[in-house]
């Protein structure tokens, strides 16, 4: 029996000390990681007015929203005022429906219109950059087609981005076009201006190569990121399903040790699908995984 307790009391000894030299390191990287949690406003899945789906938000955790363009300008702000959330960003609103890749010159007139009024309301809510999907390199329009044009309807904005004091972030998504780092730092430097840099999406880059050496080529160039899981299995696009949180393959590890490399700090943008932030309670477990994330 004294031969049990005593290798009993080792085992809780050795556990106990375990605990002791990993904990300080995970409450270390908490504390050290400005990162601050904000949801993307059309992943809100509840119904309700703008400021029934902030009061929700601010309640189950989060510090900021990301607006779309073009919504009422003097509700946002009232929702904002309201709640005291503030603007991470604002996505365009008009990015994939009328491209900047556009082959007439009318559509991409509505969208680089539509970056434009993004810009200004992010001025007007405080934010500091306009999340944009620069095009689409499909249903007839060549991945070159997508660099030039969208580059030409990109620069002209640059003098609103300047006026407004708000920058144009490039989005990695699902749109054929712009599939590894190395093409974004290509694509950056062909637009060569300090308002343009990186809205980088965690789990859209999982899906095309590891997310953390994104992060690693990109570096200083991310102005905001997306935190979104995915997973390596075939998606069933019936069910346009995506992982919560650390249930996917993303190795989270890995992309917060690439983040710190790369000195990021400031807003992580929630962007999963509706349903992980249905209600309050819903979107506090989105907000509790993303705590989670964050001090690994």
């Amino acid at each position: 029996m004294q031969t049990m307790n005593r290798r009993s009391f080792l085992k809780v000894t050795a556990s106990a000390a375990a605990s002791a030299a990993f904990l300080p390191h995970v409450r270390a990287a908490a504390s050290t990681r400005n990162l601050r949690k904000a949801i993307m406003y059309s992943t809100i899945g509840m119904k309700g007015t703008i400021l029934e789906k902030f009061r929700a938000m601010k309640v189950a955790g989060f510090e900021g929203v990301e607006p779309m363009g073009g919504m009422d300008r003097e509700e946002v702000l009232a929702a904002f005022r309201a709640t005291g959330l503030q603007a991470a960003s604002v996505c365009c609103h008009t990015h994939w429906v009328k491209p900047l890749s556009a082959p007439d010159e009318a559509t991409r007139k509505i969208g680089f219109d539509g970056l434009v009024l993004s810009l200004r309301d992010a001025h007007a809510y405080g934010a500091t950059s306009v999340l944009l999907v620069p095009g689409v390199a499909r249903n007839g329009v060549s991945y070159q087609q997508c660099f030039e044009r969208s580059i030409v309807e990109i620069r002209k904005a640059i003098a609103v981005a300047k006026e407004t004091g708000v920058k144009i972030a490039i989005e990695n998504v699902g749109n054929n076009f712009i599939t590894s780092p190395e093409q974004a730092v290509e694509y950056l430097d062909a637009i060569n201006s300090e308002w343009v840099g990186w809205h980088f999406d965690i789990g859209n880059a999982g899906r095309v190569g590891p997310a953390e050496r994104w992060i690693q080529v990109l570096g200083k160039r991310i102005l905001r990121i997306h935190v979104k899981d995915y997973s390596a299995k075939p998606a069933d696009p019936a069910a346009n399903a995506r992982p919560k949180l650390l249930d996917g393959d993303t190795n989270w590890p890995a992309v917060m040790k690439a983040l710190d490399g790369a000195g990021y700090s400031g807003w992580a943008i929630s962007e999963q699908p509706g349903n992980q932030a249905a209600d309050v309670e819903t979107a506090r477990d989105l907000a509790q995984r993303m705590d989670r994330i964050f001090a690994l």
